[in-house]
């Protein structure tokens, strides 16, 4: 087989990717090793940024959001039983979110794979790339007991953190960033109404977070120790917890139910440098992981792939690789500028097992000052909503 870019991984970036490329006249195969069934049946983020948004309507893809999406302007944050304050992105920006799961943008984007008629190979094996910093890299897999063989121009990365794409990349050649967080969040979803905003709890039995999916699906989250099972925590006792770490009037508006989803997902911020090596890019959590505090992680797949989409078709209509070349510095700065964003939300929001008494007091002051300052509430809106798309004449600026 042979096609102009391989797009490895057929999640939200991989077959948003390949829409962006068709639409720019480039084709492209996407290879997934998992069934459709089992990509559609993974629980995601699911708050959508207003360049999130905006880009799925021009790409023809907002109807079903704009109907079933739930807009709302910024967050609430909570702290030790005190007054909430609002973190109110749209006063300050004019911008809104919108709660959108993943899981629906997903068949979104399949609908209209099936429509254009777009090559998804799904339940590929023992996937390896080969020749990536040639001129004509190959991507090597089984499908069906069958050894096959996909070569290309490009390849595009976009298989998450335990792909392969990012191991590709010569040891020499990556540096990696990570930070990892003492606690996990404990999260449950289910068909109840969600409350009026996204809200954060900064509580001394420790973080929550009530966010949302839909008007009639909730999302909820408690930190939890890593060392947490899932199968401690029963419907009751999770609601009974969560509950006590809200404000006694917002807890009293909380609708429970039965849970449709129960999991527990480890804290940790990872960037991997550069995100292109020879005729590879990666895009997504192939390149970096955020704590999913500050809602950036599928954001941020999404800013990749702008970028990247941007830059092979410049090419392949002028022949110039000048975006090519500036993909990896572009999208990383949009990535440390995330997450840096959710770093702080982390720091701020939840109580560390080896918090001093000076910690303690120093993160309620923090919260203290952003309560009270219209400048720290404006600052931290700007970086809540996401940076702008950055324009092609910027891929001129160097990288650090």
């Amino acid at each position: 087989m042979k096609t102009q870019v391989a797009i490895v991984g057929g999640g939200p970036a991989g077959m948003l990717l390949s829409e962006m490329l068709h639409r720019a006249g480039v084709a492209s195969v996407v290879l997934e090793r998992s069934s459709e069934a089992h990509v559609l049946s993974r629980i995601r983020a699911g708050v959508l940024e207003q360049g999130t948004v905006d880009l799925l309507r021009s790409l023809g893809l907002g109807e079903r959001m704009d109907r079933e999406g739930h807009p709302h302007d910024g967050m609430q944050i909570v702290w030790a039983g005190r007054e909430n304050f609002m973190i109110d992105v749209h006063a300050h920006l004019g911008k809104r979110f919108m709660a959108y799961g993943q899981t629906q943008i997903q068949e979104d984007l399949m609908a209209a794979a099936r429509e254009r008629g777009q090559v998804v190979l799904n339940e590929v094996d023992s996937v390896r790339l080969e020749d990536i910093e040639s001129e004509h890299p190959h991507v090597l897999f089984r499908r069906d007991g069958e050894e096959l063989r996909l070569d290309c121009d490009f390849i595009a990365g976009c298989d998450g953190f335990h792909g392969v794409s990012r191991k590709a990349i010569p040891p020499t050649v990556l540096r990696e960033f990570e930070k990892v967080y003492p606690f996990g969040w404990l999260g449950i979803l289910s068909r109840t109404p969600p409350l009026a905003d996204i809200v954060y709890a900064n509580n001394p039995r420790g973080f929550a977070l009530a966010s949302m999916r839909s008007p009639t699906l909730s999302r909820y989250y408690i930190q939890v120790p890593l060392e947490t099972r899932v199968e401690d925590w029963p419907d009751d006792r999770f609601w009974d917890e969560l509950k006590a770490r809200f404000p006694a009037d917002m807890a009293a508006s909380i609708v429970t139910g039965p849970s449709i989803e129960k999991s527990i997902a480890p804290l940790r911020s990872y960037v991997a440098e550069p995100m292109r090596h020879g005729r590879l890019f990666l895009a997504g959590d192939a390149a970096h992981i955020v704590p999913p505090t500050g809602a950036k992680g599928l954001n941020l797949a999404v800013s990749d792939v702008f970028y990247l989409s941007r830059a092979l078709a410049d090419f392949y209509a002028t022949g110039s690789t000048r975006l090519i070349d500036g993909y990896s510095a572009m999208a990383l700065r949009r990535v440390w500028s995330s997450v840096r964003t959710s770093w702080y939300l982390t720091n701020l929001l939840h109580r560390f097992p080896d918090m001093s008494d000076f910690d303690q007091r120093a993160q309620e002051y923090e919260l203290h000052y952003l309560q009270t300052s219209h400048h720290a509430q404006a600052a931290l809106a700007e970086q809540y909503a996401g940076l702008p798309f950055e324009p092609p004449e910027a891929a001129a600026v160097p990288p650090r």
